[in-house]
């Protein structure tokens, strides 16, 4: 097959789109977070650039989609992009696939890190995003997208409810429970610093969504125009999913929850975006709104785990209702997948399927995160001390902050002038 210029046109912008979440997931996490913290946590989103780039043109692609072995691991016959350059028979070129899966494998791990927020060491995240990229999400990429044995199994993920989400919220919460509650938690209790940070990171991440999700169709077709519809819906739902909710229980809807809402929408639609049609996305995204209200507000604090910016709450369990939804609402109506749910065929057998990929990614993910960390642990302290808890990971780990001493610099600009 010959190269299609629209289609190479919509790979380009979809993965500029894609590459914009990390920087929207840096606004999202730093608004989040006390203001001690905003640049720790940011810079730990910008560093996966440099980290997973590197790993994944060396070797992290070549396991996820190179040759198979046993339908679990790619081989290594794309070790340093070998053979992946402008020539290929699909209608875009394989190096334009290639970067357009490398910003999944960026913005995954840097998803997860914000469940450790506000204690983990710098060190420490520069092993764990690198080694889990390579451990954790390669071996996942391959299994479903690489001609893995979840693929062969017959499971829906179009975009990476498992690949991206669910793995990320679980190690997420593995992580948080290994390196342990922050030192001020209960008497400090983590209050967002900057709200406009928080909707401007939100909203990139939205805008960007469209590029993950329509974009994982790698052409200019109708399947795309389906996922980047689906996208919006579930998105628009997933807000008021989580504000009713946040009225009903908390007395008011807000901000915070809004976009929160947004989010979790996103999340549950992301394996489903094609597989779906539009009136499914609805419902999909307004339950996720909800439930991942309820994992937020009342699982974390019923459990005492510490969560930092609810990484599991939104991406591990609106991943998991997301995977099992594409089971109940998938139809060929209007995929090629071949599969209906159970709403179209009346049979459980798809939901099945996705059950055991959702199990067996919360298995390999939650195991390999817990022994990755134990390795780090044996090599760098995985867990800022009480005291640069307290003066803020931004000073300790990296010398700098975010908001300086306004009333300083005004005195030195009167005593200059």
């Amino acid at each position: 097959m010959g190269y299609n210029s629209g289609d190479i046109a919509f790979m380009l912008v979809s993965t500029a789109l894609v590459f914009l979440m990390t920087p929207g997931l840096a606004f999202f996490y730093g608004g989040l977070v006390k203001r001690r913290n905003v640049l720790s946590i940011m810079m730990q989103c910008m560093a996966a650039f440099g980290i997973v780039t590197v790993l994944w043109v060396v070797v992290g692609y070549s396991l996820a989609f190179g040759t198979s072995n046993y339908s679990l691991i790619g081989g290594l016959d794309h070790l340093f992009l070998k053979g992946v350059g402008l020539e290929g028979e699909d209608s875009i070129p394989p190096l334009l696939f290639m970067v357009f899966q490398l910003m999944f494998a960026v913005l995954t791990p840097a998803l997860m890190i914000g469940a450790t927020a506000e204690r983990l060491r710098f060190p420490a995240f520069v092993l764990l995003i690198g080694l889990w990229s390579l451990i954790v999400y390669a071996p996942l990429a391959h299994w479903v997208w690489g001609g893995g044995w979840i693929s062969d199994l017959g499971a829906l993920d179009f975009a990476g409810g498992t690949v991206v989400h669910i793995s990320s919220g679980f190690s997420g919460l593995i992580a948080a429970i290994v390196i342990g509650k922050r030192i001020n938690r209960s008497s400090e209790p983590t209050i967002p610093h900057n709200l406009p940070y928080v909707l401007l990171g939100g909203s990139l991440l939205w805008f960007g969504w469209f590029g993950f999700n329509a974009g994982s169709e790698l052409a200019a077709d109708g399947i795309a125009v389906l996922a980047f519809v689906t996208t919006q819906l579930a998105a628009s739902t997933g807000l008021l999913g989580w504000v009713i909710i946040e009225k009903i229980y908390h007395g008011k809807p807000t901000v915070l929850g809004a976009i929160s809402g947004v989010i979790a929408g996103l999340v549950a639609i992301t394996p489903a975006a094609a597989f779906v049609t539009p009136m499914a996305a609805l419902v999909i995204g307004f339950i996720s709104g909800g439930i991942c209200y309820f994992a937020v507000a009342k699982l974390k604090e019923k459990l005492g785990y510490d969560d930092a910016l609810d990484v599991f709450g939104i991406h591990g369990i609106g991943g998991t209702w997301g995977a099992l939804a594409t089971g109940l609402f998938a139809t060929t109506s209007v995929n090629a997948g071949g599969a209906d749910g159970f709403f179209y065929s009346g049979n459980f057998e798809l939901v099945g399927i996705q059950m055991i990929a959702v199990i067996a990614t919360y298995a390999f993910a939650g195991t390999a995160t817990f022994l990755i960390l134990k390795v780090i642990a044996a090599i760098t302290p995985l867990t800022a001390s009480g005291e640069e808890q307290v003066s803020g990971l931004d000073t300790t780990q990296h010398g700098e902050s975010a908001y300086p001493d306004m009333e300083g610099m005004t005195a030195n600009a009167t005593y200059n002038v």
